[in-house]
């Protein structure tokens, strides 16, 4: 079975493309998503899982967010061969503030327009496109919410906020907590974002949409999941209180993981303290 990650140089994708010893498609390796005639080698493959995305929440960055997120990966599905397999990696942060009505989010929660930047909405659109090529062209396709998923740091990569502040707190270096470390966020380890991706590979499923991420289970404040790491390493945390959360971003996001369980039987299998761990 032959497999290509998009975006497999980044931050994710050096570890995902390790998991599954696949191939890397990137503009670190000559390729790009946007370019026509490029996008036409993803044919050859069984499996793409799509992390390509430009991740820039600034307004000066819309029309490349949706140019990349949306056409961009219409761009891949359109070129996939029939009965190939197909996983966006789309975002939890389409939800924006309605989360904050969950006490675990469901795919059913709501994800009408409060704020939220051109990255949310270019994934939310990007999911769209990619339910309707894949169906047109018979791709399996699977659509991944997907929370914090966290990993080593790599070569020429910004980290994720959890890797940060592991970095930040080997360093000694002061972290910026909002609302003093206030907020909830459930937490992924990259391998069992992984093996989410299996998954669905060896599923039965033609199609699928599901929230991804560390679930009740691994959900954490991030005062205390500070406070974890500096105990880990015996080093005290340098906390500084960054204010509030812009309005659009919720307090408390942690993923219902119901309908991957049930239809995937998958589950996060890294626990916190285990993953934390593997990053210092």
């Amino acid at each position: 079975m032959k497999i290509l990650v998009t975006g497999g140089s980044g931050y994710l994708g050096t570890h995902v493309c390790r998991f599954f010893n696949a191939d890397d498609f990137s503009r670190r390796t000559g390729h790009d998503i946007l370019d026509d005639e490029d996008v036409r080698a993803v044919a050859d493959y069984d499996v793409v899982i799509h992390l390509a995305a430009h991740l820039d929440k600034d307004p000066q960055a819309a029309e490349l967010c949706f140019r990349t997120n949306a056409e961009g990966a219409a761009n891949v599905v359109k070129n996939l061969k029939p009965n190939a397999a197909f996983i966006y990696a789309s975002t939890k942060d389409i939800y924006g503030s309605h989360a904050n009505l969950h006490a675990q989010v469901s795919e059913s929660c709501a994800t009408d327009y409060c704020g939220q930047t051109a990255l949310e909405w270019s994934k939310l659109i990007g999911e769209r496109y990619v339910e309707y090529f894949a169906r047109r062209n018979d791709v399996r396709a699977c659509i991944f919410r997907m929370s914090t998923v966290y990993a080593r740091p790599s070569d020429g990569n910004e980290s994720g906020f959890v890797t940060h502040y592991v970095e930040s707190v080997k360093r000694g270096q002061p972290i910026h907590l909002p609302l003093d470390g206030q907020p909830i966020r459930d937490i992924l380890h990259v391998d069992d974002f992984s093996r989410a991706c299996q998954a669905f590979i060896d599923s039965a499923h033609t199609s699928g949409l599901y929230n991804v991420g560390g679930g009740m289970q691994n959900s954490v404040g991030l005062r205390e999941l500070v406070t974890m790491v500096g105990k880990q390493i015996e080093l005290e945390p340098v906390i500084v209180d960054a204010g509030p959360l812009p309005p659009n971003v919720p307090v408390r996001y942690v993923s219902d993981l119901t309908k991957i369980r049930e239809q995937l039987g998958w589950e996060p299998q890294i626990g916190i303290a285990e993953g934390l761990r593997g990053l210092l």
